[in-house]
């Protein structure tokens, strides 16, 4: 069965576009399988152009949310000359709206969001805490403004995702007794970096949970205190030659760890 193609055209993020037409789309039991292709951020005729004639050529579908009238009328008509299916999403309704307030659209795409520079830097700060998770490229230590230390199990990841909700940019560097830290994190300063350390204990339970949950032997050294008290000697070495702060997150909810780590952060 082919695949059908929906294209969603905003002058904004397309989110209501997307939301309306998989909210229409569940109605049809039989519905064949699809794909939506979102295309936001649309400001110019030459663009809808492109978009119609993919159209054309994919035998697809455009759902568009354009408060711009220019573009609005643009793409009623090209589509219709060029007999493409194109539903006027937000349209109908601004211009009902019109007429029953009596009142002009403020016709700025994107009220509803506010896309504002605090939300790109919070954007930008859950995609450096995703692209830099669990010390995969050693670079985005200069650039961090919070740089988590740890063992395995200590909660790193939810805690930089946590913190770029806040606007943070945050890398997580897990401390292996068995890999030298980046050089590099020994020349940042100190109090971008906050250790999160754990009792032997509590670390045991987690790690016995975690091999449970894999299907693991619950006896492999990943879990033993041997191994766990080895490698909370060296994450305390590492945190001594650093100088940095540290909490313990051994009865922490990530929640009351963050707020302990906002609390050490000079305003940026």
């Amino acid at each position: 069965m082919m695949k059908s193609i929906i294209y969603l055209v905003s002058d904004s993020v397309g989110e209501t576009a997307e939301q309306v037409t998989k909210a229409a789309l569940s109605q049809f039991l039989n519905r064949m399988e699809h794909e939506i292709v979102r295309i936001p951020f649309v400001k110019e005729v030459a663009k809808l152009e492109s978009v119609i004639n993919h159209a054309v050529h994919d035998h697809a579908i455009i759902g568009y949310t354009l408060v711009n009238p220019t573009l609005r009328k643009y793409m009623a008509e090209k589509s219709k000359v060029l007999n493409v299916v194109a539903i006027d999403i937000i349209g109908p309704v601004l211009d009902g709206m019109e007429r029953y307030f009596q009142q002009k659209p403020e016709l700025k795409p994107g009220l509803v969001h506010r896309l504002d520079e605090a939300y790109f830097r919070r954007v930008e700060a859950i995609e450096f805490a995703v692209r830099f998770d669990d010390g995969r490229d050693p670079r985005g230590i200069e650039e961090a403004d919070i740089i988590l230390l740890g063992v395995s199990r200590t909660s790193k990841t939810p805690l930089s995702q946590y913190l770029a909700l806040k606007s943070f940019k945050v890398v997580n560097v897990p401390i292996v007794p068995e890999v030298e830290p980046s050089e590099v994190l020994f020349h940042v300063p100190a109090e971008k970096c906050v250790g999160l350390k754990i009792n032997a204990g509590k670390l045991h339970d987690i790690r016995r949970e975690r091999l449970k949950s894999l299907g693991l032997k619950q006896e492999a050294s990943y879990a033993t205190f041997e191994r766990i008290n080895y490698e909370l000697d060296y994450f305390q070495s590492i945190i001594d030659r650093i100088g940095c702060p540290c909490i313990d997150v051994s009865n922490k909810a990530v929640e009351e760890t963050a707020n302990l780590i906002l609390q050490m952060q000079t305003p940026m």
